[in-house]
This record gives C-alpha cells, sequence and structure tokens, in this order.
C-alpha cells in the first residue's frame, strides 16, 4: 500500500542502557521515492501531475514512459503500459483495486496527490499485472491548512468545456484532520466519421463490394464527483481514516450516418440513419482505515470498504430507404448494478536485523444485475436468451513479504502471493461456474554501487496473470447493430459471445534496469524487461450456427492460444539542462523512449504481436522559467508509430501513427493566484485505423478515418 500520513510520533524515553536510533530524513522527493523503492517505480507528483492542465487522467499518464492510450488522439481510451490492455495493466487506487464500473478518467488530475508507475507486481499489491501496476494515489489530509479553488473554460471545436475544482485542507478538534476534493466538468464534443467497407476477391484482388458511411455525432457529459479523506488520531502511529467517494455523471449522444455502396449490387442494409441515446452513472463508496502500533516495531491495519455503482443507458436506432421511409428501429435500455465490499488485513514489523515483513489477507466479493431489453420494430429480440442475469465474483488472497537492507548498497525484497477467484452467473443461455487460482512468487533486488546511491542497478523475477473477465465468461451475445438477426452479418461486423471455459493467462517476467540519480534531482534510466506468457487470451472471429439466427452469422468469442513472448527497452531522462552544462539556461528537459518487441506463438508471422501492442513510444518535453517575468513555459511532443498486427491467421487490423503536441504557459500574478493557459494537440491530424478477415475466398476489410482537434483551455487558480 502506498504511505499513509500519520502524524509525527511523539520522543519516548530511552531505555537505560539501550542505543537511541536516529533517523536522519532528507526531502521526500519524486525522485527520492524512486530511489529508495526496492522494487522499481517510477513516481509522478503533484507539479507535473498539474503541468499541462490537463482535464483527465488519461491526458497525465499519456505522456509517462511506455503508456499508450486507445482511440483517436485528444480522446482518450483505454490506458496501456509496455503496449498492453485489456487486463494486462493493473490499476489501483491508494493500492486497491478500483471500483466496480468506474472508469480512470472519471477521477480529475486535481483530486490526485501522486501516481506511482510499478514495472513488476509486488506481493502486497497484487500480481494481476503482467505489464505493470498504475497506482493512482489521491489527495492526503496533511498537517497545512489548503484552500484552493480552480475555475477552467476550454474551447474545442467551437465548443465551450468549463470545468471547476475545490481542494480544502483542514483540522477539526484536536485530533481530526479533512481534505476533500469536488470537481464538475463538463465535455461537449463533436466528431466526423468516414468508414469504408470492402470486400476483395482473395484469386484476383478485384474488388466485388465497396460502401462507405460518413457522418458526424454530437456527445455531452456532464459529471461532478466528491472525494475526501477524514482521519481521526489515537495516539502516536495510530488512527482511523474514513474515505468516501461520490461520482454522478450524465451523457446525451446524437450521431447520424449515411450508407452508399460505389461497387457492387448487394442490397443496402438501410440509406442512412440516426441514434440518439442518454446515460447515466453514479457511484457511491466508503473506505474505512484503522491502524494501530503493536510495540514499538509492529502495526496492524484494518482496512474495509462499501459500494454500490448504478449505471442505466438507452438509445434509439432508426434506419430509413433512400425515400427516407422508416425501414427499422432498434430500442434498447440496460441497466446494471454492482455491489461491492472489502476486507484486508495486514500485519508489518521492522526488526533489528534490518528486516521489513509484510503479511496479509484480502477478501472481496462482488455482485452484478444486469437488465437488458432489445426491441427490433417494437418486437423483442433474443428474448429466448432472456432480458437478465445476475453474477457473483469472490476473490480471496493472501500474502508475505520481505524486505531486506542486507547490506548499506544491497537490498532485496521477496514475496509470496495466493490469490483465487470464484465467478458464478445464471441466465438463460450463459450460466457460468468458473474458480481459478494461481500462487506468484515475487523476487526484487538493488544493487547501489556507491553508498551514496547516486548509481543503482535493478533487478526483478516475478510470476504474474490475467483472469477472465466477466464479460469474457458470460455467453450471452451481443449483437452487432448494423445486421441484426434472423439474417446474416458480414466477418467485419460480428456478434459477440463469451467463453466459460477461459483459463487465465500466467507469466513469468524477468526486469533488468540501471538508474543514475544527478544531485539537482535528474534522472536517467535504462530498463529491460520480457514475459513469457501461456495461455494468452485473444478473441477470434468465425461462422458459426447460432440459436438467434436462422442462418450462421459471424461470432467473436475469446480463446486462450499456446502463449507468447514480450521484449522490451525503457530509457528515459529526466534533468536541468545546466547539471550537465554549467553556462546552459535553466532549461528543465524530459523525455522517455520505449520499443516494444512480442510474438504469439501459433499465429504466422511477421506481425504477430501483443493485441493492440505497437512497436513503440516516444515523449520529449521541456519547461523554462524566464528570470524577468514571472512566467513559466513548456511543450511536450508525444508518437507512437504506425502497426500492423496479425491477430489469427485469418484477422489483422492496422492502426494509424499517433502525434499530439502539448502547450502551456503559467502566469504567476502573486502568492496566491496562477493564470494558466493550455493548449492540447496543436498540430492536429487526421487519425486512421483498418481490420481485415480473410472469409472463404473474399477478403473482407472496414477502414476507419475522422479529423482530430485541438483543444484550448484557461485556468485560474486561487489560493483562498
Amino acid at each position: 500500500m502506498p504511505p499513509v500520513p500519520e502524524p509525527m510520533p511523539e520522543p519516548a524515553s530511552p531505555r537505560r542502557g539501550a542505543i537511541e536510533r536516529v533517523e536522519i530524513q532528507g526531502a521526500n522527493t519524486d525522485a527520492e521515492q524512486r530511489r529508495q523503492a526496492i522494487a522499481g517505480k517510477i513516481v509522478i507528483g503533484r507539479e507535473e501531475i498539474e503541468r499541462f492542465g490537463d482535464s483527465t487522467v488519461g491526458e497525465v499518464l499519456r505522456r509517462l514512459p511506455s503508456i499508450t492510450l486507445g482511440g483517436r488522439p485528444g480522446r482518450g481510451g483505454e490506458i496501456r503500459l509496455r503496449g498492453m490492455g485489456s487486463g494486462f495493466t493493473q490499476i489501483l487506487i491508494n493500492g486497491e483495486r478500483m471500483p466496480a464500473g468506474l472508469a480512470l478518467d472519471s477521477l480529475t488530475p486535481d483530486q490526485i496527490e501522486r501516481i506511482e508507475l510499478m514495472r513488476a507486481p509486488t506481493a502486497e499489491h497484487g500480481a494481476r499485472a503482467i505489464a505493470g501496476t498504475i497506482n493512482i494515489v489521491l489527495r492526503e489530509p496533511l498537517e497545512r491548512r489548503l484552500n484552493d479553488l480552480r475555475l477552467s473554460a476550454g474551447l474545442e471545436r467551437g465548443r465551450l468545456q468549463p470545468r471547476l475544482a475545490w481542494i480544502r485542507n483542514d483540522r477539526f478538534g484536536e485530533k481530526g484532520s479533512y481534505n476533500f476534493s469536488l470537481s464538475a466538468l463538463r465535455q461537449d464534443r463533436r466528431d466526423d466519421l468516414a468508414l469504408r467497407t470492402r470486400a476483395i476477391d482473395a484469386a484476383s484482388g478485384a474488388t466485388l463490394l465497396e460502401q462507405e458511411e460518413t457522418g458526424e455525432s454530437f456527445e455531452r457529459r456532464d459529471r461532478v464527483q466528491l472525494v475526501s479523506r477524514l482521519q481521526w488520531r489515537h495516539g502516536p502511529g495510530e488512527f482511523l481514516m474514513l474515505t468516501p467517494f461520490i461520482v454522478a455523471a450524465e451523457s446525451r449522444t446524437d450521431a447520424t450516418r449515411q450508407l452508399a455502396q460505389t461497387v457492387g449490387n448487394v442490397p443496402l442494409p438501410y440509406a442512412s440513419s440516426r441514434t440518439a441515446g442518454d446515460a447515466s452513472f453514479s457511484l457511491l463508496r466508503l473506505n474505512a482505515l484503522e491502524q494501530r502500533r503493536l510495540g514499538s516495531d509492529a502495526r496492524i491495519e484494518l482496512r474495509g470498504a462499501l459500494s454500490a455503482a448504478n449505471w442505466r443507458g438507452r438509445s434509439l436506432r432508426l434506419e430509413f430507404d433512400a425515400a427516407q421511409a422508416l425501414t427499422r428501429s432498434l430500442h434498447e435500455s440496460t441497466d446494471n448494478s454492482d455491489r461491492t465490499w472489502t476486507l484486508g488485513a495486514k500485519y508489518s514489523r521492522h526488526f533489528a536485523s534490518e528486516h521489513n515483513l509484510v503479511t496479509g489477507a484480502e477478501a472481496e466479493s462482488t455482485t452484478r444485475r444486469q437488465e437488458r431489453e432489445t426491441l427490433q420494430n417494437g418486437a423483442p429480440l433474443l428474448a429466448d436468451l432472456g432480458d437478465a442475469f445476475g453474477a457473483r465474483t469472490r476473490r480471496i488472497a493472501a500474502y508475505v513479504q520481505d524486505e531486506w537492507n542486507v547490506s548499506k548498497t544491497w537490498s532485496a525484497h521477496a514475496g509470496l502471493r495466493w490469490e483465487g477467484i470464484t465467478t458464478r452467473s445464471d441466465s438463460a443461455g450463459s450460466s457460468v461456474n468458473h474458480t481459478s487460482s494461481v500462487w506468484t512468487p515475487l523476487l526484487h533486488s538493488v544493487w547501489r554501487l556507491d553508498e551514496r546511491r547516486r548509481d543503482q542497478i535493478r533487478a526483478s523475477l516475478t510470476r504474474s496473470y490475467r483472469a477472465p473477465s466477466l464479460q469474457d465468461l458470460i455467453a450471452r451475445p451481443a449483437l452487432t447493430a448494423r445486421y441484426a438477426p434472423p439474417g446474416p452479418n458480414v466477418a467485419t461486423s460480428p456478434d459477440r459471445v463469451g467463453n466459460p471455459d477461459l483459463r487465465p493467462e500466467l507469466a513469468r517476467g524477468v526486469e533488468l534496469a540501471y538508474e543514475k540519480y544527478l544531485p539537482a534531482g535528474g534522472v536517467l534510466s535504462a530498463n529491460l524487461f520480457h514475459r513469457r506468457i501461456t495461455g494468452l487470451i485473444r478473441n477470434v472471429t468465425g461462422l458459426e450456427a447460432v440459436p438467434w439466427a436462422a442462418v450462421p452469422r459471424w461470432v467473436q468469442r475469446p480463446q486462450n492460444l499456446e502463449g507468447a513472448r514480450v521484449t522490451g527497452l525503457e530509457l528515459e531522462a529526466k534533468f536541468s539542462l545546466d547539471e550537465l552544462l554549467s553556462e546552459a539556461p535553466a532549461l528543465a528537459l524530459r523525455g522517455n523512449l520505449s520499443v516494444f518487441r512480442s510474438k504469439v506463438e501459433g499465429v504466422p508471422g511477421p506481425d504477430n504481436r501483443i493485441d493492440r501492442q505497437p512497436k513503440g513510444s516516444a515523449n520529449f518535453g521541456a519547461d523554462y522559467r524566464l528570470r524577468s517575468a514571472p512566467l513559466r513555459l513548456g511543450g511536450s511532443v508525444n508518437w507512437v508509430p504506425a502497426y500492423r498486427l496479425q491477430i489469427t491467421d485469418t484477422q489483422s487490423t492496422i492502426n494509424g501513427a499517433k502525434r499530439v503536441a502539448d502547450l502551456y504557459a503559467l502566469w504567476t500574478v502573486d502568492r496566491d493566484v496562477q493564470l494558466r493557459l493550455s493548449a492540447a494537440n496543436i498540430l492536429p491530424r487526421d487519425y486512421a485505423n483498418a481490420s481485415a478477415i480473410v472469409a472463404g475466398n473474399t477478403i473482407q476489410s472496414v477502414e476507419t478515418s475522422g479529423p482530430t482537434w485541438s483543444a484550448w483551455a484557461l485556468r485560474l487558480e486561487l489560493k483562498l
């Protein structure tokens, strides 16, 4: 777990004849936290989090080493560490798994104290982290008072994006302190889309069919959230902390599409369509932590949490022919609810022999209830498969780990964790009873080349895993909206079902890193990693006879493949130019370069890599504080190259390059007032991707493209 803030213990009278231990601590900077950790991690503090005035966590993470985002630039998307998403990346909040139903972008950067990137798993934080772990640490109740107000107005494509954040930190009574962060924002977006579908004769290369769909969509999101921490001190090193977490969000969407056929004589399913929808999400969560000392060198922590998440969605799709006559209506309504409780206990003890022992146990239960209704032209669709299902997932874990300072220049960290997960669900046609358990031994070590700890070598040997998600296990079908049953669909628009027979993915990992810390706080590092994954889960599309249609349909379902090997090199540099050149200006530079290579067994090459993993990523940024004025300027460039992936022997995808450049200017009016101007994606470029599948004697493909847009924001930061 991340360190929990606690009051400074009162000095105790030393025992007669005992040697009093005196600790001298320097500033606990981000670089110092990184240097002191035995298991390698990167720590990102408040200054770097708020530098560009980002509105979402994803925008902050995009500039960090080895992190890439799905989706088009400026629109966020799935967060992937080392190019691996889909559950390979473990995301924690305050050292605990994210609440069910909560998206990481539901948090705003104003509510975050720091971000920790853990490259290898540890027994305490969990081993469901084949790619690594991203730990989001929320604002903490500190001794100093804080009362900040931030008002922001953003502009994208002429549409206003207002945002407000209020952060307060204070004390109550003699032993109480609190922190809360309230944020509210609106996102108002307009997007254009072009989609081209083709069918090509595999033998001759002749185009048999070509359809083009164009259109635009509008989306408005409103979100309010409150995160708070309340702490009562019982005594030195003993306290009770409550952390309430409240989120309320609503969204509305409206999209129009026009479909035209330029080659072929296949009847079009429609000439135009319009889809309107609305959704709402709410989350209530309460975490409790009680910490007690057991003597001078031991302590125990008891944790618990309750959460309730609800999601409601309604959509109506109308399709028209060339004469604008209504040909089909599709009304979908979905109501999801998640109820979760967690319990945990942790015992830690520091021994005089420089051992720090930690052991603990965790239990978690999540119950999901979903009610879904689909009406096609007013008649129920998939009624035989049921409109409701329930599922329950239970997780139990136990772990032990020991951190040992073998000498002044060598430290080791060994851990062992067992985790078991049981998933049960019951609905018409999709009953599941799935159980898995995994032992994960973990070993980390750091060698300091001198006692000043300026140069370090790190090494890790780990075992990690990824359990199948509930969505992957449930066999209930999700139908493509474009080609409804009982007729056929096409390979590029498959239905989707789960697979209750999935096994967990297991991975053995190696990390080897060199770090050099500069006197003024800079750092240079190189990290080499390797993962050997068995039982790799991948979505495979095939033609099947299905109970919801009179003819065979293309269906996509997850399957376990043989395995994969993933290797990568991560380079990072962060320093001020005058650290290296005495006559240079105080220009702060930062950059990182990551190179990824992977190979999936059983899939023909040459591009048989991990799903959605690019060949690499790069970031470069600079900041400069003017001496003649209270002004700070900076910018960053993020680059992910285009890449092709071979999914199976018949499926492939191509993803376009991403280049995103951001700028900011910070004007300090006085000690209580700052004005921040930021520009995101200042050189917007069209983004495109494509997918293809060999279906019999034809190659079917879909190409998607659309423009991206610059976003400007002006933020007033006040200390009240």
